[in-house]
């Protein structure tokens, strides 16, 4: 900014700043937000109706510290710029006429730093709709401040000019001011309500061109700009193609925006078009920033297309339910196609084949899914395999599958307040990954194969390992009504429902009748090398939707 000599220098105050913003208030799932203010007089609110009521309510109290500012007549002259005194964060710095100093030091004056001009009353408001800032600060940093409005600039402040030829001094006029000292909030949002600009007979002072702005008496370029993902467009970006391309997706973007209800397939389009654009502008400039924005818009393509697959999916399963009470599933469509990827990775890499041993693989598995390690207790075991526990751990831990810090005894002797941490070497981080889930889903699984595995009614018909991995593999391959396979199917492949379970064809009616003894499956059937049947009520929760 600007430096008075003297004692004008020793009078200058901090600039002010009012910021208000809208956090969420409690589970997301409630919808309600906290309006907060930076300044101690205004208490926070909550507020329930949501996220748009709350904006409404954050863009009023931004107007009432407008009209407070107004009324006690406008930004003041004598004001340092707030924005430096936050080290000019709020705006991009000019990397022509600033070099950052180590240990993020403010540079000494006249070192380029864009404050100067007058001090004008600023409002500024991310597009999210989640922080509103007023502030008083320099003309440049707000020429320089994205999504930023100059409302008001301040008289500049008395300043004595030395006597030339005997010339007595006279007192500079006011560049200007809003008629009356109004002021009056305008944001990046042009919809209704969101603020109203004054129209004053007399303008403010000009202010301080931005950077991207033309100098004065340069001639008007032709050619059509545009921003896209807070990146200004270069006007002369090469090839033109290009460019016209990432102008039409800025504003197909924004118009997306004003919609009403949303389009998840219109959504995954633009992601995918903005994906390519963003790489073909990596390889031409060859800027890394823009090819992670490139992945970024690919992975937002797929998910969006997720999103809309997984919403007709649900609006097809509600209308099957219709008839009957809704079901609360343990498991999501997205975490039952995960918990299917573990049973077909046990079923290839269980180090022997015997049943006893690939219940005990499947289980660990799920607890040491993400980091390879897991806790384990005595009981853990016995409620699994019963007497089977300790010879199948001791053949685990002699193949190199599995290990633990102390003897076999000492791991079906722990309790759960000292449980056994245990590591399974291909699950640890520095091999490849075979699953692709996080800890919350790695978690929802585990508990869903526990309570099948511990299923009281299977307890009761003293089902073995071979019935139990019979049972989690029905309840994983179910439609919504709970019968097994998909529909054009007509049941499960009887062969890898074998492979998995261990089992003989032959066999797999004697374990299905143990299935409907313990009230699992209504009714089973193998006919045609398939395995048709459906789960009962009771264990409808459990299954895992195809």
């Amino acid at each position: 900014m600007a430096v008075q000599t003297g004692t004008q220098q020793e009078e200058r105050v901090a600039g002010r700043v009012w910021t208000v913003r809208l956090d969420p208030d409690g589970r997301p799932s409630a919808g309600a937000v906290k309006l907060s203010c930076s300044r101690p007089a205004c208490p926070d609110q909550r507020i329930p109706a949501g996220a748009a009521a709350g904006r409404k309510a954050a863009v009023a109290h931004v107007n009432q510290h407008l009209a407070h500012i107004r009324a006690s007549g406008g930004p003041r002259g004598t004001a340092w710029c707030a924005c430096r005194a936050a080290d000019c964060a709020w705006h991009t710095r000019d990397p022509d006429t600033f070099t950052k100093r180590p240990g993020g030091a403010r540079p000494p004056t006249g070192t380029g730093m864009r404050c100067g001009g007058q001090v004008v009353l600023a409002v500024y408001a991310d597009r999210a709709g989640r922080l509103w800032r007023i502030a008083e600060m320099c003309a440049r940093c707000a020429a320089a401040t994205p999504d930023c409005r100059v409302l008001d600039t301040a008289l500049p402040p008395a300043r004595a000019t030395p006597a030339v030829q005997g010339k007595p001094t006279e007192p500079q006029e006011p560049a200007g001011c809003m008629a009356g000292g109004g002021v009056a909030a305008v944001f990046s949002d042009p919809t209704p309500g969101a603020g109203a600009s004054l129209s004053p007979a007399t303008g403010p002072a000009p202010v301080p061109r931005s950077r991207a702005a033309s100098p004065p008496g340069a001639p008007r370029r032709t050619k059509r700009w545009g921003k896209i993902a807070q990146r200004i467009v270069p006007h002369d970006l090469e090839p033109d193609a290009l460019r016209r391309e990432l102008i039409e997706l800025g504003d197909a973007f924004r118009a997306y925006q004003q919609r009403t209800e949303p389009d998840l397939l219109r959504l995954a389009d633009l992601h995918e078009r903005k994906a390519r654009a963003f790489r073909l502008w990596a390889d031409v400039t060859g800027t890394g920033a823009l090819r992670h924005e490139a992945d970024r818009a690919h992975k937002a393509a797929h998910a969006a297309r997720a999103q809309h697959e997984h919403r007709g999916r649900a609006a097809a399963d509600d209308l099957q339910d219709a008839d009957g009470p809704a079901v609360e599933r343990l498991l999501t469509r997205q975490q039952a196609l995960h918990a299917r990827s573990v049973l077909d990775y046990v079923t290839t890499h269980a180090p022997h084949p015997e049943a006893e041993v690939r219940l005990a693989v499947l289980m660990l598995t799920l607890r040491a899914a993400r980091a390879g390690t897991g806790n384990i207790t005595g009981q853990d075991l016995t409620g699994w395999l019963a007497a089977e526990a300790e010879p199948v751990l001791e053949r685990l831990i002699t193949a190199g599958w599995l290990r633990v810090p102390g003897t076999v005894a000492e791991v079906m002797a722990s309790r759960s307040e000292d449980p056994t941490g245990f590591t399974v070497p291909t699950l640890l981080p520095e091999r490849p990954r075979p699953f692709a889930f996080g800890k919350n889903n790695r978690s929802r699984i585990s508990g869903w194969a526990q309570k099948v595995v511990g299923d009281r009614k299977l307890r009761k018909k003293k089902a073995d390992a071979h019935t139990r991995l019979l049972a989690l593999y029905t309840a994983a391959h179910t439609r919504p009504d709970g019968r097994l396979g998909l529909a054009e199917d007509g049941g499960l492949p009887l062969d890898q429902a074998t492979a998995f379970c261990t089992l003989p064809a032959d066999e797999v009616a004697e374990h299905a009748e143990i299935l409907i003894a313990a009230d699992w499956l209504t009714e089973a059937d193998i006919a045609g090398n398939r395995l048709r049947g459906q789960l009962t009520e009771r264990v409808l929760p459990l299954g895992g939707l195809l």
